[in-house]
């Protein structure tokens, strides 16, 4: 199982969001979704955020939460376990990244985007700041057939 972040930035109450269409084989592909990517090795997942998060968008964190823990399973890729974090200060400007094209996008037409089933499942959750939470999303092929959802205090 494979270990990854994924960060939310939040910037006027809009997500920058990364559309995932320029990579030729990419399990994301055609989705939008956070920023964020695979650990290396000896990395925490704070480590791997701040460097997944720079490397993607030219952007430094300042501030961040973790807010859950996501695992994925699925018939067709490897299964994974994704750290979910979400961001309000950041230093740098926003470069080109080469896995898709980054836009803020308003948090009202976020779910208008074409967005895995489970991500409709735990964007509302960061929409409302709810508490920490953990999550299993089971796949067949593009399609969720299985989810379980746990939240704490």
């Amino acid at each position: 199982m494979k270990n990854t972040t994924l960060c939310y930035i939040e910037k006027d109450n809009q997500y920058l969001m990364l559309h995932r269409t320029k990579k030729e084989v990419d399990e994301n592909k055609g989705k939008w979704i956070g920023v964020g990517g695979k650990f290396e090795e000896g990395e925490s997942p704070e480590d791997c955020l701040l460097r997944e998060v720079y490397e993607e968008t030219g952007l430094t964190l300042k501030t961040y939460a973790l807010r859950g823990i996501v695992t994925f399973v699925s018939d067709a890729w490897e299964s994974q376990q994704m750290f979910l974090f979400t961001a309000s200060e950041y230093e740098g400007e926003l470069k080109p990244c080469e896995e898709g094209d980054l836009s803020f996008v308003p948090k009202d037409k976020i779910m208008d985007l074409e967005l895995w089933e489970g991500d409709r499942l735990f964007l509302p959750k960061l929409f409302q700041k709810t508490g920490f939470f953990t999550m299993k999303l089971c796949y067949q092929g593009d399609d969720l057939v299985e989810s379980q959802i746990h939240e704490y205090a």
